[in-house]
Formats: structure tokens, C-alpha cells, sequence
């Protein structure tokens, strides 16, 4: 048995989930927003007394691998109507700013010749609390992880002084970089 997926998940007062297993969806609403999930024919969904379990139908691998996976999901989007995901992301390198005030985009200066302007996907709130500060949330934790990951992948931060976008609580390795030799005569 799934060590995850044998894991009951508990419905808070403020969420309602709706289980349609002829169509193979998963639709959980709460106070921050609804979201709707696609159930594998392998993996069954019950929601009764409060609890929400997952079962799986046969005890192959294909199966086990998706116990788990589908578990996770459905607790990530409990929690999501709930309280949110939230990714904080750091510019570090003189004159690296970011402006989330652009209407429906994130003005990014990241040290190219030219700005970079990124379209806010819908569902995603991006904040900007100072300019060397990016905050992305929203209810989808994977959709947030994307919309991180697609900005820090505009500027990577780099091994020798640590320039680039960064999470906030990612460390950068340090390579030391060249010295100069003792003499050439």
C-alpha cells in the first residue's frame, strides 16, 4: 500500500468537493477559488464524513505509482483553495529590477540591452514589494511553480558573483574564479 496514498485527507468547514468518477474529475471549491482535477479509470475517489480517500483498483505498478500521485494532488488542491501557494523570487545584480505595475505584465530589467516584458498568466497574482523582490501566488501549486520557474529561467543565477534570479531560499555554490599567476620570467 501507498504510504501516501493510504492517507486520508481531511475536508476543512469551507470546502466542498464534488467526486464525478462517469467522468473522471475531481472538483474541490473554497473560499479562494475552485479547482478541477483529472481522475486516472485506475485510481476510484470517495468523499464521505468529512474525509476524502483514494483507492486504487488493481496492485500493479502503474497503479501504485498513481495512489499516491492523485492523493497529493487533491491534498495540494484542498490546501490551495484554502490558503494559496506563494514562490518568492530575489534579482540579485546591480540594476536588476523587476515592476509588477504594468497592467497585466511584469516589466523585468535582468542586465540584456533590452526590457523583458512577462504576460501574467490568468489565475496567477504577481507582486512586486520592492524591485528586487518577485511575488507569485496563487491557488494552483503547480501552475505557481511553473510561473517561478519560468521567470528564474530568464536570467539563471550564475556561479561566480551570484548575478540572476534566484528563490528566495536557494543557495548559489560559489566557484572561485581566476587568479592571477605568480610570475611569468
Amino acid at each position: 500500500m501507498s504510504q501516501i496514498g493510504k492517507q486520508t485527507i481531511e475536508i476543512p468547514d469551507k470546502v466542498s468537493i464534488e467526486v464525478d468518477l462517469k467522468a473522471g474529475r475531481v472538483e474541490v471549491k473554497g473560499p479562494l477559488g475552485s479547482l478541477i482535477q483529472i481522475i486516472d479509470s485506475r485510481v476510484s475517489v470517495t468523499a464521505k464524513d468529512g474525509l476524502i480517500s483514494v483507492n486504487r483498483k488493481s496492485n500493479n505498478k502503474k497503479d501504485r505509482e498513481l495512489h499516491g500521485l492523485y492523493r497529493s494532488l487533491i491534498n495540494n488542491m484542498v490546501h490551495g483553495v484554502i490558503n494559496g501557494f506563494s514562490k518568492e523570487l530575489n534579482l540579485v545584480g546591480v540594476g536588476y529590477t523587476a515592476d509588477a505595475s504594468k497592467g497585466n505584465f511584469l516589466l523585468l530589467n535582468l542586465g540584456f540591452s533590452h526590457p523583458i516584458y512577462f504576460e501574467k498568466p490568468e489565475g496567477i497574482n504577481i507582486e512586486t514589494p520592492n524591485a528586487t523582490t518577485i511575488l507569485i501566488k496563487g491557488i494552483n501549486k503547480q501552475m505557481v511553480g511553473q510561473v517561478a520557474a519560468k521567470i528564474r529561467s530568464l536570467r539563471k543565477p550564475e556561479p561566480y558573483k551570484g548575478k540572476g534570479v534566484k528563490y528566495s531560499d536557494e543557495i548559489i555554490r560559489r566557484k572561485a574564479g581566476k587568479t592571477v599567476g605568480a610570475g611569468a620570467a
